[in-house]
């Protein structure tokens, strides 16, 4: 099975985009010193920690997948931050935090009302969640057109016919901001917006793999059974797709559509 537990060894290194991204919602977020903070998602900790080296307060981590809690305590459980496996919808934190920091996870939420409600309660009066997340069905052309491609093939199509998309996407930020103001949160920043970077397309088949695999390459989303030869002839078609988008300097303009939205829980 091709999910985040499998690609946690390997996220940290090739979570280009995710990390590159999450300068923006720091920025937004303005965590302070003495902030307590939860990185709702947290991955591999590689954020993680970077949020514990900007507050004296508690920071904890938490993630659905076991095999990213492991790796971010191996990487970084001896810098005082706590670190667990838990499901957004499971959260058991009441009036904890200052700061909900949730980086490229939002979109996998199965319940995003469910969730919401969870970080609603674990937030402080006036405490702030900030989220960066794909923003809309299309939110990597790059990515679709590959996929496209994948659903033309006469050998993988039958099979991907059986996919069932894993995402929660909405098309715009006013339906991003009226889901937040309906869990009780004063939306104080909502945007979606464009971002652009080169990369071989190899290395873009590696950003297309800390992710986006998860959903696509990943037994739990299909119907029918998958087999290591189909994943490997997907991410092979996938792959020349890249090629094929590639401009006369062999670079894909990679770009993703992005929602940044900042929300506070109101006295």
């Amino acid at each position: 099975m091709t999910d985040f537990t499998e690609i946690s060894k390997r996220y940290e290194k090739d979570s280009f985009v995710q990390k590159s991204a999450s300068e923006q919602l720091f920025d937004l977020l303005k965590i302070n010193t003495t902030d307590n903070v939860l990185d709702l998602g947290c991955g591999a900790g590689n954020l993680t920690k970077k949020i514990a080296e900007m507050t004296k307060g508690k920071v904890v981590g938490v993630d659905a997948s076991e095999g990213m809690i492991a790796e971010a305590k191996k990487n970084y459980g001896g810098l005082g931050i706590d670190f667990a496996v838990c499901p957004v919808e499971e959260l058991n934190y009441t009036g904890c935090f200052d700061v909900i920091f949730c980086n490229s996870t939002f979109q996998w939420f199965k319940h995003p009302q469910v969730a919401l409600k969870s970080c609603f309660n674990a937030l402080k009066a006036n405490g702030r969640i900030g989220i960066q997340a794909a923003g809309g069905k299309a939110y990597c052309p790059n990515f679709i057109q590959g996929t496209q491609k994948v659903a033309a093939s006469l050998y993988l199509n039958k099979q991907f016919a059986n996919f069932t998309p894993p995402w929660n996407f909405m098309e715009t930020s006013k339906e991003y901001a009226a889901l937040f103001e309906n869990a009780g949160f004063e939306v104080l920043h909502a945007e979606i917006d464009q971002t652009q970077s080169f990369h071989s397309p190899e290395e873009a088949l590696k950003i297309f793999d800390s992710g986006a695999a998860a959903g696509y390459l990943n037994q739990q989303y299909y119907c029918c059974p998958i087999s290591e030869d189909y994943k490997s002839a997907f991410r092979n078609v996938v792959l020349e797709s890249f090629k094929e988008q590639a401009n006369s300097e062999g670079q894909v303009d990679l770009v993703f559509y992005r929602i940044f939205l900042v929300a506070m829980k109101p006295q």
